[in-house]
């Protein structure tokens, strides 16, 4: 069955993440409130990782492997708690928009940063002399949308092994992540509709519009 006007399909074909078919269907007017509010908290968190990134002293961090290391570790840990707060959100949905909103631009930051202190160490990791936080912030984008200018490439064999793996766990969070969200919010509408099959709607359920 093809998504309609307020559904966008997920990945497996159907209507995956619909602020309507959460577990308290919404009239327009509060679907779009809610979903705005949703923006503005993951636009401010943005905001937030954003400035964080421009002002920390990125020159005093030695290790870019403990650096990484713990980034991720982090990461990790707040995508997991996100994930669970999907499963106990009222408008699954939206809280799992959210919080790819904030994922995503948390991984591409943590790497600039790495970059950024490889390149203040050793300018000479990158082919671009001197490389600045936005250089570096502007370098991970790329990478990650595979777009790849080539103005700005990993020289030394250390920059090299750093963009492996980002590009590596690219994968994972453009491919994984979004699925592991998405069968959270449909997770916890099969929770809030027993008896509906898996990829219905109640209202499909009982064959209404």
């Amino acid at each position: 069955m093809g998504c309609e006007d307020d559904r966008f399909d997920g990945p497996d074909g159907d209507c995956a993440v619909s602020v309507q078919a959460d577990r308290h269907p919404l009239p327009p007017a509060s679907r779009h409130r809610l979903a705005g509010l949703g923006i503005l908290r993951a636009l401010a968190t943005n905001v937030v990782l954003v400035t964080l990134y421009y002002v920390l002293p990125l020159n005093r961090i030695k290790s870019v492997r403990l650096m990484l290391a713990a980034g991720l570790l982090l990461l990790l840990a707040v995508t997991t708690w996100q994930w669970w707060a999907v499963l106990r959100a009222r408008y699954p949905a939206v809280r799992a928009a959210e919080a790819l909103a904030t994922t995503v631009p948390w991984f591409v930051l943590l790497f600039a940063s790495a970059y950024v202190t490889m390149a203040n160490a050793n300018p000479a990791n990158f082919s671009t002399h001197p490389l600045t936080r936005t250089d570096a912030l502007y370098f991970t984008v790329t990478v990650f949308a595979t777009v790849g200018f080539g103005d700005i490439t990993a020289v030394s064999q250390a920059a090299r092994l750093a963009v492996t793996t980002q590009m590596m766990l690219d994968l994972l969070v453009l491919g994984l992540g979004v699925r592991v969200f998405v069968g959270a919010v449909q997770f916890a509408r099969r929770q809030a509709s027993p008896g509906v099959p898996p990829g219905q709607t109640r209202q499909q359920s009982d064959g209404t519009q």
